[in-house]
């Protein structure tokens, strides 16, 4: 049933997905870099309009020529062009005529001799511009000079612009310069700064890296309460049910996880029923075969008063025979069915144990001389007490004669002792039979060592066989705890 569980099971929607909702963390990770462009073109805009707004009339009026410097630069260079050929004080008129137009910039002019004709600074300070950028001009120029100033005036603030009078460097007329604090071009183009795109982009790091984190933790936490749920057992044994989360790849897990959980206490339900049907079955088949078996037992006792023949009195006592082992068999069913059931319950007293085997061994003694067995018996005069059911302990000794009965009659041997197992005091019980042919006890033992089975270990004893083709050694002894050993 879970397998059709999952077979019709499917996945969750886009929406209710853990892999689309991650799918779309990557995506917003993906979008970091368009989105600081857009913020930064946005924030241009809104600087530019802010600082336009922020201007009166004349300033706007003063700034707009600013606006472009390739404007700038080829206007400069027309000018320069113009005064190809003109007198020394017409070229300086010009330029004092352009210094009143760009108030926010310094020029000067230096002739085809090198020296500095002019030099006017600018008529309005920029707000903002360095205090520093007043470029010096020397008095005499020269050819290392002039390639220093050119280089300098690169990357520097304010922004240098150079023509040659002319507009050509063969017509030896000179050069004129001007130079623009970059307040004023920012102003008209609008800018931001490097700190801003860093600032941006540990901002949306950090964002990233917290819903993340959040997504993550979240699966984490869903996935341990799962896992605890797995190992952490119920009342029953059985693993406890998990409320159902969000419908997504977990959610289906945990829901496949809470139907496994349920046919298994199903599984469990219907396995008690059956053992308690199967036990039932079995005391009333014990005590409904008893009536009819003594029933026969005795007719078959009547019979044997009869006069018989050799062949049917041979016949007559093996019926006897396998009609008593069906009556042990029927006992030993009955007693399992209400050891397994629970339904016993021991009184472990301390008791001589040695004493028990030594009644025990004389109660079984006539049977096995009948059957012309020898028996040994080698108990030591210094008692042996544990902790024992004397009830229960004499039938586990009545199961084990028994079992050398049935299975070891052909060796004619029994042999009890008391000896050592482990380094502690036990009791031993020998046939010379051709083994159980298993290592382990209750393993193919019969039902007879399964009942010894359960009551020495509610009584808190072990036991064990060694089993070879010569015969059986069974050994009994206590546990840790149950080591009463005392004279």
């Amino acid at each position: 049933m879970i397998g059709k569980t999952r077979i019709r099971g499917r996945l969750p929607g886009f929406r209710r997905s853990l892999l689309s909702r991650y799918l779309l963390i990557i995506a917003a990770a993906v979008m970091f870099l368009p989105m600081i462009i857009m913020l930064n073109v946005i924030l241009v805009a809104l600087t530019s309009q802010w600082t336009e707004m922020r201007l009166d009339e004349q300033t706007k009026l003063e700034l707009g020529i600013y606006s472009s410097t390739s404007n700038l630069e080829s206007g400069w260079h027309k000018e320069a062009r113009l005064l190809a050929g003109k007198s020394p004080r017409e070229i300086g008129e010009r330029i004092t005529e352009l210094g009143r137009t760009y108030e926010y910039a310094s020029m000067f002019w230096v002739d085809g001799t090198g020296v500095t004709r002019l030099s006017l600074p600018a008529r309005k300070k920029a707000a903002g511009s360095a205090a520093d950028n007043t470029v010096r001009i020397p008095e005499m120029w020269t050819t290392a000079s002039a390639i220093a100033f050119m280089k300098d005036s690169i990357a520097r603030d304010p922004l240098t612009i150079v023509a040659f009078i002319g507009d050509r460097s063969d017509a030896g007329e000179g050069f004129m310069t001007m130079t623009v604090p970059r307040s004023v071009l920012r102003r008209n183009q609008g800018s931001i700064s490097a700190p801003w795109y860093f600032s941006v982009l540990v901002i949306l790091f950090i964002g990233f890296a917290a819903v993340s984190w959040l997504f993550f933790a979240r699966v984490r936490k869903r996935l341990l309460q799962l896992q605890t749920a797995m190992t952490l057992d119920g009342r029953d044994g059985l693993p406890a049910t998990i409320p159902k989360g969000k419908p997504d790849e977990i959610g289906m897990l945990e829901e496949a996880f809470n139907t496994m959980v349920a046919e298994l206490k199903d599984s469990r339900r219907r396995e008690r029923e059956e053992e308690e049907l199967r036990k039932r079955l079995i005391a009333d088949l014990s005590h409904d075969l008893r009536t009819p078996l003594t029933v026969v037992r005795s007719h078959l006792f009547e019979v044997g008063k009869e006069p018989l023949s050799l062949q049917g009195r041979e016949s007559l006592n093996l019926m006897d025979e396998r009609i008593a082992d069906l009556g042990v068999l029927i006992d030993n069913l009955l007693s399992y069915n209400l050891l397994a059931s629970g339904r016993v319950k021991l009184s472990p007293e301390r008791k001589d144990v040695l004493r028990l085997l030594r009644e025990s061994a004389a109660a079984w003694y006539p049977i096995w001389s009948k059957e012309g067995m020898e028996v040994d018996i080698e108990l030591e005069e210094e008692p042996l007490y544990w902790e024992v059911d004397e009830l229960w302990f004499r039938r586990v000794l009545d199961n084990l004669h028994q079992n050398i009965m049935r299975h070891a009659k052909s060796g004619g041997y029994v042999g009890i002792a008391a000896g050592k197992r482990g380094g502690v005091r036990a009791v031993v019980i020998r046939d010379h039979g051709t083994g159980i042919g298993e290592d382990s006890p209750v393993k193919g033992a019969g039902l007879g060592l399964a009942i010894v089975d359960m009551l020495l270990s509610r009584m808190d004893l072990a036991w064990t066989a060694d089993s070879t083709p010569e015969g059986t050694s069974v050994f009994i002894f206590p546990k840790e705890r149950n080591n009463l050993n005392e004279s």
